[in-house]
């Protein structure tokens, strides 16, 4: 017997939690390690983390299908268990390589399972969107935790057991493992199996591709912050450890308001409207925080408190613009469809942060905010291409 949606709605969340926490911790790893490691390295090190999800992807959807969604999911949440448990007593700079590679990899799987599993449930667009919207908003809290956790721990006498810290996350995988444990998962009909290149073939159209666009930018955009705005905060607002890293925090706080209100009203809204008065907001208060930067003080305290809020609208972009598409796309198909999402996002990830590498390494930091507009008006641009292409009214 299948398990009801309800059923399944809390591991997804603790899955998303987990792999929030250990993605997200990128921000926490730059802002330790930026004392002795240039930002060039620093910035690089990302895409030991993005690179690996893409090119995973793909080859993870064959993993999925013989192992079924539940086992593929379990495996994953296993070995990030491990290394979580492995990175304290570990010192090398490689090892963090290394690290990220393995999770980068375990998130490719463990995403591509939790939307496998959504699509298998759920068909109906706003359904869909309201759903994701729910699971994503753990993501949210995930970079919460991190930041308010590790940057108690960091600003404790405590502070050189910081890595330790770890240990909770392979707590947090071992407790989500045994509900899954207790699951039965409604699996996809299983069909005749294509080529690679066949099965990708059907997916080539203009839609498609603006969509994926779509997708690069979004993550372009929030990568921008999710991992460089601590250290924006500490070398250019001179905001102390602690309090930049809780620069983040709240802007997860925000960000998990943003998906779970969303979740709770989309229903009764246009998702390509809704989407673009999101985007809309966005560039409203990044023309504010412009003109306080430029017009007022660099150092004005008040850009502390309007960055965060951005996630507010940021946040829903991404599960809604997913919904829409997803629902279009065949259950049978789901797995490979989602696949190309993952690698999309994570190119839009590690292409974002070596460009912030370069803009912190060459002490451009006061154009930082100029940057994120610039981000925000071509996902404008490419966004409405994909409203007009998909044939919906906006």
């Amino acid at each position: 017997m299948s398990a009801k949606p309800s059923d399944i709605s809390l591991p997804l969340k603790l899955t998303f939690l987990i792999f929030s926490m250990v993605l997200n911790c990128m921000g926490l790893v730059i802002l330790q390690l930026s004392d002795h490691i240039s930002y060039e390295k620093l910035g690089f090190l990302e895409s030991f983390k993005d690179l690996p999800i893409a090119f995973i992807s793909l080859f993870a959807v064959n993993f999925i299908s013989k192992t079924g969604t539940k086992n593929a999911l379990i495996t994953a949440l296993v070995i990030v268990g491990i290394c979580s448990c492995l990175l304290p007593f570990i010192e090398d700079f490689w090892f963090y390589k290394v690290w990220f590679a393995i999770v980068g990899t375990c998130f490719a799987i463990g995403k591509i399972c939790v939307f496998g599993i959504i699509r298998n449930n759920i068909s109906e667009e706003k359904s869909l969107a309201k759903t994701m919207n729910s699971v994503e908003a753990s993501f949210m809290i995930g970079i919460f935790v991190v930041n308010t956790g590790f940057g108690w721990l960091i600003s404790s006498q405590y502070s050189e057991f910081w890595k330790f810290g770890f240990l909770s996350i392979a707590l947090l995988s071992a407790v989500t493992i045994f509900l899954f444990s207790r699951l039965t998962i409604a699996e996809a009909n299983k069909t005749e199996t294509k080529g690679l290149i066949s099965e990708l073939s059907s997916f080539v159209n203009p839609v498609t591709f603006a969509f994926l666009g779509v997708i690069f930018f979004i993550v372009f955009v929030e990568q921008g912050f999710n991992s460089w705005l601590p250290s924006f905060y500490k070398n250019h607002l001179k905001v102390n450890s602690f309090f930049s890293l809780q620069a983040t925090s709240f802007l997860a706080l925000f960000s998990y308001a943003g998906r779970t209100v969303t979740a709770n009203i989309i229903q009764r809204f246009s998702l390509s409207r809704y989407y673009l008065l999101c985007i809309s907001l966005i560039v409203a208060v990044l023309l504010l925080i412009l003109g306080i930067q430029y017009l007022g003080s660099e150092n004005s305290g008040i850009l502390v408190f309007l960055f965060p809020v951005i996630g507010l609208f940021l946040s829903p972009l991404y599960p809604v613009v997913n919904s829409k598409m997803i629902a279009t796309v065949d259950k049978e198909k789901i797995n490979l469809f989602t696949s190309l999402i993952v690698i999309f996002s994570s190119l839009g990830s590690s292409v974002s942060s070596i460009i912030m590498a370069v803009l912190f390494g060459k002490q451009l930091l006061p154009y930082y905010p100029l940057y994120i507009l610039v981000s925000v008006s071509v996902l404008f641009t490419i966004s409405l291409i994909y409203f007009r292409l998909s044939g919906k009214k906006i």
